[in-house]
């Protein structure tokens, strides 16, 4: 496997583009991307499980009731949410696409980010699809930036890989930094494939990847209502059809997982006002459900994260998060080692603190990325979760984030 450039245009027959339509006051800011496989797709996708969801989930879901699609559109600045006409609004940027692309509006992913509860009109994307055809192209980047809200940071990865002695490629983009807490999704992620495999086994391998990935993130512990996880896998890589789960499905699983694991990073990292990437890695664990349930509590603790923030070793704040968590562990057992590139230093053996040097932790937390190795010593299961520390900034961007 190799990571390469290109992102969601990485794979053979898709297109991609990204312009400013005037739904985000800033003209510097684009806000409408549209994604274009050449040939009709098999797709897959996971959604968010809040109760309140965006008009556009409602929308893709029954145009992703065949298991095909053939393009993207996605705008940010307002989340088609809680509006009277949001159907009307998901189902017209379908026709849109139908009209100004030619692909049928029943084989178009629509998707919106943004303010809940804001009144959306859909003259501004209507008025900008001319310019959004024209600017079709190797324009990864430019449908990245589109869906973008309080990102701050570019996410878009490529990885390219044989099956069957032919090169394949997945790509992909997202956006997220704040209400970043799945059980599916919260996040956008459009993925793109040339790889030929049926639609059962994409879901199959996008359900399997999302359980250790995307559902294993958390900034601030709240579930958007709009976000999902969308595959369009298109074929045009011209390896034979993956109908079963043999070695060219693991090939295409192991890279899904490496772009999903290497967008997780990247939107756990950009949380709203983070300084530091948190990842927790959970070994020894009874089961890897057990292992999961420990590493996303630890990820969560508003306290645990407050304190990575202040680079301060509170080890015990781990250990509270572990007992708290609902997992069946042996707290006796659990040695806590935090890590970074400036070393490693134990700070709980078996339960109980352990004699450590704060000034050579303090080194070790200041860092942007810390890893926390949890040791169950109680099994083999194993999982990783990823987080980011809690700031000043996190209250700042998000008390007056609609006004």
């Amino acid at each position: 496997m190799e990571y390469i450039t290109g992102g969601i245009c990485a794979a053979k027959g898709f297109t991609a583009s990204g312009v400013h339509c005037g739904i985000r006051k800033n003209k510097t800011k684009k806000d409408l991307a549209l994604i274009v496989s050449e040939v009709k797709a098999t797709a897959a996708a996971t959604y968010t499980t809040n109760l309140v969801k965006g008009a556009p989930i409602h929308v893709t879901k029954a145009n992703l009731a065949d298991g095909t699609a053939q393009a993207v559109i996605c705008n940010s600045g307002n989340a088609n949410t809680c509006n009277a006409n949001g159907i009307e609004i998901a189902e017209g940027m379908c026709a849109l696409v139908e009209k100004h692309i030619g692909i049928s509006k029943n084989d178009v992913v629509v998707a919106s980010t943004g303010v809940i509860g804001q009144q959306m009109v859909i003259d501004p994307i209507a008025d900008a699809m001319e310019k959004l055809k024209a600017n079709l192209g190797e324009n990864s980047k430019d449908a990245a930036h589109a869906i973008m809200t309080t990102d701050t940071k570019l996410k878009e990865i490529a990885v390219s890989f044989e099956i069957g002695g032919k090169k394949c490629v997945i790509g992909g983009i997202a956006k997220g930094s704040g209400m970043i807490h799945p059980n599916m999704a919260t996040m956008l992620c459009f993925i793109t494939s040339d790889v030929a495999i049926s639609s059962e086994l994409l879901s199959k391998a996008l359900k399997d990847n999302v359980t250790d990935t995307f559902n294993m993130i958390s900034v601030d512990g709240d579930t958007s209502t709009n976000d999902m996880v969308v595959v369009l896998a298109n074929g045009m890589s011209g390896n034979a059809m993956i109908t079963e789960q043999n070695e060219d499905y693991e090939a295409f699983a192991a890279a899904l997982h490496a772009v999903s694991e290497h967008l997780c990073r990247c939107i756990a990292a950009d949380g709203e006002g983070a300084t530091k990437l948190l990842e927790c890695r959970v070994s020894g664990a009874s089961d890897n459900a057990t292992a999961r349930i420990v590493a996303k509590s630890v990820i969560c603790s508003n306290l645990f994260k407050a304190a990575m923030f202040g680079a301060d070793a509170n080890w015990g704040r781990v250990l509270c998060a572990i007992g708290y968590s609902g997992a069946s562990v042996d707290v006796d057992k659990i040695d806590i080692t935090f890590k970074s590139a400036s070393g490693e230093i134990m700070v709980c053996q078996n339960g109980a603190g352990v004699d450590f040097s704060e000034k050579t932790a303090k080194e070790v937390l200041l860092r942007s990325e810390i890893i926390i190795d949890v040791n169950l010593n109680s099994g083999d299961g194993k999982a990783s979760a990823y987080g980011c520390d809690l700031t000043y900034d996190y209250v700042k961007i998000n008390g007056d984030y609609r006004t």
